[in-house]
């Protein structure tokens, strides 16, 4: 008998193409558990991805799914929303594909709040393209566009989705594996743009270039710098540097998109007869 994850892929495309200690595969199971335990429709549940190792998902789940240009994830996702608003959407992109190519679409998803569920595999790297230092690597973290240490600031995320307008703001790390298939469900369920940040290790592309050791260091890094939302709240700034706050972090209420998209055609008609 298929396991529940099992049932949801496509064993045709394996095996899969990321390196040993990826942590990709650990945001793919929680994935496929929370729309498994959201009792979605697989022939009504859309993933949608752009170009890098994350995007590769979307490539080895058994639904609908579109692997899609680079930075373009969420504009694919925004016209099937539109279209199809019954869907149920989820968008798969990495650090560098939502933010950097992908930054744009990613603020104005954000502004619209259009229902759509993002997932970002945050592994602080352009894994796929050669190691690159993406708008959230960390300062002073070497890459290969950046072998003395990387100068520039890194995006806080889920400021940035905050900011932009989004509805639905979480985080979590790959070794908090069940806490990010849970906050996958809650973004899932916000009706409007939703952000789930998923902090995962690439040993190959950034964990060997910054000494971080392989893939299991990697979950054990994870595991000593992550500290809750409760817990950071009773730490000083001091304390909190180099820390990850993981759980649900913000939670609004805002019109969704394709809900007055629908208003509008509605009162257009309605002038036209």
């Amino acid at each position: 008998m298929l396991s529940q994850v099992e049932s949801h892929l496509r064993s045709d495309r394996f095996p899969h193409i990321w390196c040993p200690g990826c942590g990709n595969g650990i945001v793919l199971s929680a994935l496929v558990r929370a729309i498994e335990e959201l009792g979605c429709d697989p022939d009504k549940t859309v993933v949608v991805s752009g170009i890098g190792c994350s995007s590769r998902a979307a490539g080895y789940l058994d639904f609908n799914t579109l692997h899609t240009t680079h930075g373009r994830a969420l504009a694919f996702a925004t016209g099937i929303k539109l279209a199809r608003p019954e869907l149920d959407v989820f968008v798969l992109m990495g650090d560098g594909d939502a933010t950097a190519i992908g930054g744009n679409h990613f603020i104005h998803a954000a502004r619209r709040n259009i229902d759509l569920t993002a997932i970002i595999f945050n592994n602080s790297i352009y894994g796929m393209t050669g190691g690159q230092y993406s708008p959230l690597t960390p300062p002073g973290k070497r890459a290969t566009t950046a072998p003395y240490g990387n100068i520039e600031r890194s995006f806080d995320i889920a400021e940035l989705a905050k900011g932009a307008g989004a509805t639905y703001v979480a985080r979590a790390t790959t070794y908090h594996a069940t806490m990010l298939e849970k906050l996958i469900m809650a973004g899932a369920k916000n009706k409007g743009f939703s952000v789930i940040e998923a902090i995962t290790a690439c040993p190959v592309g950034y964990g060997r270039r910054n000494k971080m050791g392989n893939g299991l260091q990697m979950l054990l890094w994870q595991k000593e710098h992550a500290v809750t939302v409760k817990q950071a709240e009773k730490m000083s700034p001091e304390e909190l540097q180099d820390k990850i706050i993981i759980g649900e972090l913000y939670r609004g209420e805002a019109p969704e998109y394709t809900v007055m998209y629908e208003e509008i055609i509605a009162r257009a008609k309605g002038k036209t007869q």
